[in-house]
């Protein structure tokens, strides 16, 4: 694979530079616009005694960090919903089936509520979601809470 040979930086690229940054371009829009890395744009800047503003970077980095706040939020609140659900199919009416005999046959049978197994793989399951919901969205101040829940999650787990 051969590399192209860099081009020069010629006044014609520096006086194209001089007047994008005038006309209010950002340091990414003049290398688009020059075929230019951003890093050449940088050090052309630079000796031209020329900044960029990073007002509008900085709110749209702040913007987007509220955005991602959000989403783990709706998703912290989707998963909580899930453990919510799975702790009630431990109480509710279930099928228990399996496949078996010589000819593979398929029987099942209605139960009050799931076997031990199934209980139990329910719980390890909501744990989970519950644990994740946290890890999205801690509590800001009730740290002992937290320790408190971590501690039940885990002991939940461990049977």
């Amino acid at each position: 694979m051969s590399r192209e040979a860099p081009r020069p930086v010629t006044e014609e690229t520096e006086e194209d530079v001089r007047q994008l940054h005038a006309e209010g371009c950002s340091r990414n829009e003049i290398a688009r616009r020059l075929q230019r890395s951003g890093r050449t744009i940088s050090v052309i800047a630079q000796r031209l005694g020329l900044s960029f503003d990073r007002t509008a970077t900085e709110e749209a980095t702040r913007a987007r960090m509220a955005d991602l706040a959000e989403r783990r939020a709706i998703l912290a609140e989707a998963l909580q919903d899930d453990a919510e659900r799975l702790t009630e199919q431990m109480w509710e009416p279930s099928v228990i089936y399996n496949f078996g005999g010589k000819d593979n046959d398929y029987n099942e049978r209605d139960v009050p509520e799931p076997p031990a197994d199934a209980k139990r793989a329910l719980m390890s399951t909501a744990a989970q979601a519950i644990d994740r919901s946290l890890k999205l969205c801690p509590p800001e101040s009730d740290q002992q809470g937290l320790a408190a829940v971590d501690a039940w999650l885990r002991g939940m787990m461990s049977d």
